[in-house]
């Protein structure tokens, strides 16, 4: 792994919110929900409205062990303006060498997003922080473990895509317990009390799972 990249952070929950299409006016509310709940890794995807406004006001007004980033990053450039935002926390949708390099540079997490044994030694050679391995819900647990079983002791693996709270078990029987969740979680036009439901349910289902694991 690159020296120069950050860790995957220590987190009482491996949750990532997924907030695709949020809007600058309504980021804050739905955020300090997910905060409250207990999910502490927000994401912006970069084809929302104004995302690197999001991510300002999220990195501004939550509290600073939340982890907040961009995803759906595919240029070297858009992690410079995650960077300038705050952001701390680089999620893309493939491996790409020189995004990479440059979440790495800038001291940040990043988790590429892979779906094959040789995308996921590629994105840990050039210095993942974790695995999106996505859609999870086509490769499913069972291909996360045979996959996982040629990736280094200790690799972070996230399942995204198609993933909620009824999923958690079976991932977690072949060692998976880091998830990515959009629409189960927030879809564009979502109430911030809808949010507050969701998140509840959420993490009241990873507790139980993940109790003392």
């Amino acid at each position: 792994m690159n020296p120069s990249s950050a860790p995957w952070p220590t987190l009482k929950r491996d949750l990532i919110a997924i907030l695709r299409g949020v809007k600058p006016d309504e980021v804050l509310a739905i955020g300090e929900e997910l905060v409250s709940a207990g999910i502490d890794v927000i994401e912006v995807p970069l084809n929302s409205p104004d995302p690197f406004q999001s991510i300002e006001l999220l990195v501004k007004n939550l509290p600073p062990h939340v982890l907040i980033g961009a995803g759906t990053v595919l240029d070297p450039a858009d992690v410079v303006r995650l960077d300038a935002a705050g952001g701390r926390l680089m999620i893309s949708p493939n491996v790409d060498a020189n995004v990479l390099a440059a979440a790495a540079g800038s001291g940040m997490v990043s988790m590429p997003g892979v779906f094959t044994p040789t995308e996921a030694l590629a994105a840990l050679k050039a210095g993942a922080s974790g695995l999106k391995f996505f859609p999870a819900s086509v490769l499913g647990a069972d291909g996360i473990k045979a996959i996982s079983a040629i990736l280094p002791k200790g690799t972070v693996i996230g399942a995204v895509g198609g993933v909620d709270e009824s999923s958690f078990a079976a991932y977690a029987k072949v060692g998976v317990r880091t998830f990515g969740l959009g629409s189960s979680l927030y879809k564009v036009g979502a109430s911030s009390s809808f949010v507050r439901e969701r998140a509840k349910v959420t993490v009241e289902a990873y507790d139980r799972i993940f109790a003392g694991v």
